[in-house]
């Protein structure tokens, strides 16, 4: 049977307070890995967001903590180079990976990630979800598909979040949209629900925080 990839529906009360008490708690960069050797103790629940480089990682994850500058948001594609981690609450990470495509860095550098996040997404036992940032104005690219087919290989769930809805029509989303599906068709580890997103509206924002919560 084939996956329909609905749209995520808003929370309701209960679940949404769940997800603003995760995210009304402190909220702090822990650090910044390069290796393995370097990640933090597996002492709590993580999710991770992958995106290409512009996608408005950095952004959305501003937008979900409430802060204006947690992660470091760029005009230069490719500035993050680093898998970093952030607390939320007592409870998650939030881990924010390398921009993919676009990076204006050497190609050494660029494989020197790739392996690192090949090895972060089949080594890590408490990552429970992988968010994959698609641009509303754009669609599944080619190393969108790339970094999909990484999960699919690594077993970690992923769920897509459609950045920048509020810079597309309705009408051009939609189409978007069925393109989103039409390649998510492909992808065994694509979690069947597609969360729209606009940062600078609000979008989606309690709806992304009330998923995170709630993860077991």
């Amino acid at each position: 049977m084939q996956m329909t990839f609905t749209l995520a529906e808003e929370p309701d009360a209960q679940t949404a307070e769940r997800g603003r008490l995760l995210f009304a708690g402190e909220t702090d960069f822990v650090k910044g890995v390069v290796a393995m050797s370097g990640l933090p103790d597996p002492d709590r629940m993580e999710v991770c967001f992958a995106g290409r480089s512009n996608v408005g990682k950095s952004t959305l994850i501003n937008a979900l903590t409430g802060t204006k500058a947690l992660a470091r948001a760029s005009n230069t594609p490719g500035r993050t180079q680093e898998i970093n981690f952030f607390t939320a609450g007592e409870s998650h990470y939030l881990v924010d990976l390398p921009g993919y495509g676009y990076a204006n860095a050497p190609l050494p550098v660029v494989e020197k990630w790739q392996r690192l996040l090949k090895q972060y997404l089949s080594g890590r036992q408490t990552l429970r979800r992988a968010f994959v940032l698609i641009d509303a104005r754009h669609g599944v690219k080619k190393v969108d598909d790339e970094i999909m087919s990484l999960l699919d290989s690594s077993a970690v769930t992923f769920q897509v979040v459609l950045t920048k809805a509020d810079k597309v029509k309705e009408k051009e989303r939609e189409k978007v949209l069925e393109q989103v599906r039409g390649a998510l068709t492909k992808h065994p580890a694509a979690y069947p629900e597609i969360v729209v997103t606009s940062s600078e509206k609000g979008w989606g924002i309690p709806t992304l925080r009330a998923i995170i919560a709630t993860l077991e």
